[in-house]
């Protein structure tokens, strides 16, 4: 204990508020809150016999710390959220990856909303949504709501109807086409539609059809009962679990991997999503504190309260009370409670809450095992095929690409623990073979230019030639009489079998159809090929877009390579104005004219 802490220490109020721990860099490493101030902080540095592990690692890093008072312990649970998520405490629980859950917008701000994805809550007037962790599912959620309402797209109001319009998947408010009523009662129905209301959601539609028709509204009404219809249908895919009302249904496992809460959301009895969170630091925490954390930081930036939350444990007295007091005023219109169900409908779905999220650990755990046996697994069990002393943590393989000698490259990609290592991918320009293809000539070149004069300790692990025993030939000639690397170990892939070609062997490594030392194998050669492949089209594609602006007056070396890096492709230049050629750097307007004048009059050639 620091003496800053033990004079701080003397100083403590008997008051609510938030406690900031630091380490000795001044680095926030724990933010709490206590109901009084002096006898929660001082607990950390009495004996430590009774702490957890956690805590007793935490206290020996704590070389200061701060105090906020609140007025009330609500307020210092609101600190405490916003702390947490701002600083995201080492020592903390907190949701995994929080900052990039997405939400679901309605612009009610705007004449005529529009619903959208986002990451960032603002205080603009809008509705929002969520969090949601499956991405995925929020954008196959809001296709499902423009095919049922058709909604403003654009950001801003255009002059005439679009595209959308004609294929009525909007209601055209830019052109006048849809009365502001109209508009904001659909937006009425996709707001009680997010709400999981579908109940609502079709009295409305009903009535809205029938006011319609008795108007003789008659296209109207045809498009309210197509609405109706599809609404209808994804309410026969809700199961109904509760009597009625709105629920979060809680459940909470735990395996070596860690902490995970499923989140049932019930509304009007029926349930309508369900989200799952992975929670960090809570390895030696108990259930019931994790869970008190969770509830507090997910409703902290939920954006639905409901009136009834159900717990699958218990949680201690005084974090209940302080929770349901919390909640209850971010809900404002009723009271808030968190219930640990006995029997009952209830208690059956927070234990499937419980069961999903002891699946989804147990999927991961599989997922994990799989990745691993498809990395470090796969990168052991090559190095045993292949008789080498260690695994080869790190390969680089080589592979050349030409069409009938012209634009010869070769490409180098490197896996480290059996994933790519993009950034030390290296491309080459083969100078040797221009116009003839030779690929053991190619192959010797960029082995010298990458292998002559290396370190040995920047030497692979595993060096693979994309290629039968005459590339493999071609290679060790440098790498061994050259470079002077003997004891890098090299090998051959043949293309069609995947042969492996040791060096001083007759007879080549037939590795196992189905294992995983073959597909990793497969994996490096193709993108080794993926990479040269791609290399190859830049250099064929330049090369065409020369000789084509050849032809152009007023078009020399300098203004073809500017033309090529401000385009990057012949078809971007010829889809250009002439005031977006005269962009590039060297072009003037005469020049930009003349490259415009001249694939004008192809396009007309080829029109005739």
């Amino acid at each position: 204990m620091t003496e800053i802490v033990e004079e701080k220490l003397k100083l403590l109020p008997d008051k609510p508020g938030v406690y900031i721990m630091k380490n000795a860099e001044g680095r926030i490493i724990y933010v709490g809150k206590a109901i009084v101030l002096k006898n929660r902080v001082r607990q950390y540095f009495q004996s430590g016999k009774n702490h957890t592990p956690k805590v007793r690692a935490m206290v020996s890093h704590i070389a200061d710390f701060e105090i906020i008072m609140t007025a009330s312990e609500v307020e210092a649970l609101i600190l405490e959220c916003n702390l947490i998520k701002k600083h995201r405490p080492r020592y903390n629980i907190s949701l995994k990856d929080d900052k990039s859950y997405p939400y679901v917008k309605v612009t009610l701000q705007e004449d005529f909303p529009r619903v959208f994805i986002t990451r960032r809550i603002l205080k603009d007037g809008a509705r929002y949504f969520g969090p949601y962790t499956n991405a995925t599912a929020v954008h196959e959620s809001l296709k499902l709501l423009r095919r049922l309402f058709p909604l403003r797209t654009c950001k801003h109001l255009q002059e005439r109807p679009c595209l959308e319009y004609h294929i009525k998947r909007c209601l055209a408010p830019c052109a006048g086409k849809v009365e502001k009523g109209d508009y904001d009662a659909m937006i009425r129905a996709v707001l009680l539609f997010l709400e999981g209301r579908t109940e609502d959601v079709e009295r409305e539609l009903q009535l809205r059809m029938e006011q319609a028709a008795e108007s003789f509204n008659f296209e109207i009404a045809a498009r309210l009962r197509d609405q109706l219809l599809a609404v209808r249908k994804v309410a026969e895919k809700q199961n109904i679990v509760t009597g009625s009302g709105d629920q979060d249904a809680i459940g909470l496992a735990r395996s070596e991997i860690g902490v995970v809460v499923q989140v049932f959301m019930i509304r009007g009895g029926k349930m309508i999503g369900r989200e799952h969170f992975l929670l960090q630091g809570s390895e030696d925490e108990s259930d019931g504190q994790v869970l008190a954390a969770f509830l507090q930081q997910y409703y902290h930036r939920a954006t639905f309260i409901p009136r009834e939350i159900l717990l699958p444990l218990e949680i201690p007295q005084t974090e209940q009370e302080l929770l349901e007091k919390w909640l209850s005023a971010k809900k404002q219109k009723a009271k808030v409670q968190l219930v640990l169900p006995q029997r009952g409908t209830k208690k059956d779905i927070v234990d499937m809450a419980a069961s999903n999220a002891e699946k989804y650990l147990h999927d991961e755990a599989a997922r994990i095992k799989q990745a691993n046996d498809q990395t470090l697994g796969a990168v052991e069990e090559l190095g045993r095929y292949l008789g080498l002393p260690k695994p080869p943590d790190r390969m680089e393989c080589f592979d050349i690409s030409h069409n009938q000698g012209s634009e010869t490259v070769a490409s180098m990609v490197v896996f480290e623990g059996g994933l790519p290592k993009k950034s030390d991918y290296r491309r080459f320009k083969i100078q040797s073979t221009e116009g003839k293809p030779d690929d053991f000539l190619s192959m010797r070149e960029v082995t010298t230019r990458r292998y002559v004069d290396l370190p040995e300790e920047e030497l692979p692990d595993l060096i693979i030639i994309d290629g039968g025993k005459g590339q493999l030939s071609s290679a060790l000639e440098i790498i061994r009489n050259v470079a002077g690397h003997m004891h890098v170990p090299v090998v051959g892939l043949a293309k069609q079998f995947e042969l492996v070609f040791t060096e001083g062997n007759p007879e080549p490594v037939v590795l196992p159809r189905h294992s995983q030392a073959l597909y990793l194998i497969q994996r490096i050669r193709d993108e080794a090929h993926r990479f040269a492949i791609t290399y190859h089209r830049k250099l064929r594609g330049k090369r065409n877009l020369v000789s084509v602006l050849d032809h152009i007056v007023g078009i020399g070396p300098k203004r073809r390579q500017a033309l090529w890096s401000h385009f990057g492709s012949i078809n971007k230049i010829k889809a250009a104005t002439v005031e977006e050629l005269a962009m590039a750097a060297g072009m003037n307007k005469p020049a930009a004219e003349a490259v415009y004048n001249f694939f004008a009059a192809q396009a007309e050639l080829r029109g005739k």
